[in-house]
C-alpha cells in the first residue's frame, strides 16, 4: 500500500508538467499564427531589433527571456505597421548632389575637395601646421640634366612665392639635388616627352589652381635682365592673362610680336611682313606670343589647357589659337619689354628624337612639329564649323 501511495503522489507532478507543455506549445501556435496574420508584409529578414536584443543575442548569459525577445518584437512590427503609410519614414535620406563635381554626386558638398596643389606637406604633426608659406604662383621647366646650370641660373629668378616643378625628360633627376631648391621642388621624369605632354597629364586646372600665375617655360632661355617679381607686377599693371617676357632680337627669334622694343614696359601689336596679317588684331600682329616661354593666368590656364590635345605633343599652332581664351584678346595677350630674356637655341629636346633613313634625330622632330601644327588647324577649324552648323548658323571664313 506504501507503494502505491508513493506511485500516487509521484503520478501528479508528471502529469501537471505534461500539461504546461501542452499549453506552453498551443499558446506558441496561436502568437505565430496571430503574427503571421496580422503583418503579412512584415519581412522577418529587415526586422531591425532593439540594442538590449541584440546585446541579448550577442550574449546568451544575459537572462533575457524568449518572452521578452519577442515582445520587443512585436512592439517594432506594431510600429511598422502604423507607419506604412510613410514608406520612408525610418530610412536615411539619400544624398545627391547634381552640382558637386562629376562623379562625386553622392557625397555631401562639405566633404567635397575638388581642387588640389602642389603644397609639401609632413608626415607627421598636425594636418594645419604644415605649411608655413602658400606659394602663390608656379613655374616649370622641361628638363635635361646637360642644361642644370642654365636652369639653376633660371629658378634663381624665381622668389619664393613660386612653387618650382621639373619636367625630366632624360629620366635623371636625382643629380639635381646638388642644388639645394631642388630638394624642395616638385620632380616628374617621364623619358622623351615634351613640356605639353607633361603639362596636359599634370597641370590640370584643379590642380594648379591655387596659383594665380603659371609659367610653363622651355630649359634654354637666358634670364640675366629677368625678374619673376617685378613681371607679375606689370602683367597685373598691363592686364595680360597670356604673356611671355620679351625676346633678345640677337638670336633665336622668329616673330616680330615677341621681339623686345627697349622704349616700353609692354606691347601688344606689331607689325609683320606685308601679307601676314590679315586683320590688324589677329596674330601674328596680334593676340599672338609663342609657345617657349608663356605666362598664364589661373583663368587662361583653365580654357587653354582644354585647348591641348592628347596627341599633339609639341604645341606648334597652339600659340595661334590662345586668342580663342580670352576677350578681348588683342587687350589681354602680350609682350613684356621691361622683363626680358635671351633664347639661346639648344636643341637638346630635339636630340631625343630617333635617327631614320639618313636623317638625325632632329629633324624627325621638326618634321613632327610640323605636321602637328597642321593637325592641330584642321581640328580646330573642323570644331567650330561644326559648332555653328548644329546651330544653324553659317560658319565664318575662318576662325583659325
Amino acid at each position: 500500500m506504501s507503494k502505491l501511495g508513493i506511485l500516487g503522489r509521484s503520478g501528479v507532478p508528471r502529469s501537471n508538467e505534461g500539461m504546461r507543455l501542452v499549453f506552453s506549445a498551443a499558446i506558441g501556435v496561436m502568437l505565430g499564427y496571430l503574427f503571421g496574420i496580422s503583418f503579412p508584409t512584415v519581412n522577418i529578414t529587415k526586422l531591425h531589433f532593439p540594442s538590449s536584443v541584440i546585446s541579448y543575442i550577442e550574449d546568451r548569459n544575459s537572462g533575457i527571456t524568449t518572452q521578452t525577445l519577442l515582445n520587443h518584437a512585436w512592439t517594432f512590427a506594431i510600429s511598422k505597421k502604423r507607419n506604412s503609410s510613410d514608406s520612408n519614414s525610418d530610412e536615411i535620406p539619400k544624398i545627391y548632389v547634381p552640382t558637386n563635381p562629376k562623379g562625386a554626386e553622392r557625397l555631401a558638398p562639405g566633404i567635397v575637395v575638388s581642387e588640389t596643389d602642389f603644397y609639401l606637406r609632413r608626415l607627421w604633426g598636425e594636418p594645419s601646421e604644415d605649411l608655413t608659406s602658400q606659394p602663390r604662383y608656379l613655374v616649370t621647366f622641361t628638363v635635361g640634366y646637360s642644361q642644370k646650370e642654365n636652369i639653376d641660373a633660371a629658378v634663381k629668378k624665381f622668389s619664393e612665392n613660386f612653387t618650382v616643378m621639373l619636367f625630366h625628360y632624360d629620366g635623371r633627376t636625382t643629380e639635381w639635388d646638388e642644388f639645394e631648391w631642388s630638394k624642395r621642388a616638385i620632380h616628374v621624369s617621364v623619358r622623351k616627352q615634351t613640356k605639353w605632354w607633361y603639362a596636359k597629364r599634370f597641370l590640370h586646372p584643379d590642380i594648379v589652381a591655387r596659383y594665380e600665375y603659371i609659367f610653363i617655360w622651355d630649359e634654354d632661355l637666358g634670364v640675366e635682365h629677368f625678374n619673376a617679381e617685378a613681371y607679375i607686377e606689370l602683367v597685373r599693371k598691363h592686364g595680360l592673362e597670356i604673356s611671355q617676357p620679351g625676346l633678345e632680337p640677337d638670336r633665336g627669334l622668329t616673330w616680330q610680336m615677341t621681339k623686345r622694343r627697349g622704349d616700353q614696359e609692354v606691347h601688344k601689336v606689331t607689325e609683320e611682313r606685308p601679307g601676314w596679317c590679315s586683320d590688324p588684331h589677329l596674330p601674328p600682329c596680334a593676340a599672338f606670343v609663342e609657345i617657349m616661354a608663356t605666362v598664364f593666368s589661373r583663368d587662361a590656364w583653365r580654357c587653354v589647357w582644354h585647348m591641348i590635345q592628347n596627341d599633339l605633343v609639341h604645341g606648334w599652332g597652339l600659340d595661334f589659337a590662345l586668342r580663342k581664351c580670352v576677350e578681348p584678346a588683342h587687350e589681354k595677350i602680350g609682350v613684356v619689354d621691361a622683363q626680358w630674356i635671351v633664347h639661346q637655341v639648344v636643341p637638346s629636346l630635339g636630340n631625343q628624337g630617333k635617327a631614320e633613313n639618313g636623317k638625325a634625330p632632329w629633324e624627325g622632330v621638326r618634321a613632327r612639329c610640323r605636321k602637328e601644327w597642321g593637325i592641330f588647324q584642321t581640328r580646330l577649324a573642323d570644331a567650330e564649323k561644326a559648332y555653328y552648323l548644329e546651330r544653324g548658323i553659317t560658319p565664318p571664313n575662318s576662325t583659325v
